[in-house]
C-alpha cells in the first residue's frame, strides 16, 4: 500500500518537474558583485530551473537546520527523563525481586483484623450497626 502512495505521489511530482524544466530551461546569469552589474567579478549563468530548483533546496535545508538547532532543548530533556525513567523501572524490578525472595513467593495482602461485636466488621458503610 505504501509503495502504491509513494507512486501516486511521486510520478505526478516527477512529471511536474520535467515540465517546469523543459519550459525554464533559458539561461540567467546569477551574479554575487552587488558593484558590477554589467560585467560581474563573480557570475554564473544557470538554466532558470535549476536556480530556482536550487534556492528551493537550500531553503528547505536552512529551515530545517534552524528547526533543529531550536529543538535541541526539547531533544536533551527528552533524553534526560528516558534516562530517569530507565533508572527508575531498573530500581522497581530490583525491589520487587528483592521483596520476593524475603517473603519466599509472591506478595500477599493481610485479612482485615476482625473486632467485636460493634467492631469494623458488624457495621455498614454509615457506620450503622448491622
Amino acid at each position: 500500500m505504501r509503495k502504491f502512495f509513494t507512486a501516486l505521489v511521486v510520478i505526478p511530482l516527477g512529471l511536474i518537474f520535467i515540465i517546469f524544466a523543459v519550459a525554464n530551461r533559458h539561461l540567467v546569469t546569477v551574479s554575487f558583485d552587488p558593484f558590477n552589474s554589467v560585467n560581474p567579478s563573480v557570475a554564473i549563468s544557470l538554466p532558470l530551473f535549476v536556480v530556482i530548483i536550487a534556492v528551493a533546496i537550500l531553503g528547505v535545508a536552512a529551515g530545517g537546520s534552524a528547526t533543529w538547532f531550536r529543538q535541541r532543548r526539547w531533544r536533551r530533556a527528552a533524553r534526560q527523563h528516558e534516562a530517569d525513567a530507565r533508572q527508575a523501572r531498573a530500581e522497581i524490578a530490583d525491589l520487587r525481586a528483592a521483596t520476593v525472595v524475603s517473603r519466599g513467593g509472591p506478595p500477599q495482602l493481610a485479612a482485615p483484623a476482625k473486632r467485636g461485636i460493634y467492631g469494623a466488621v458488624g457495621r455498614d458503610k454509615q457506620g450503622a450497626t448491622l
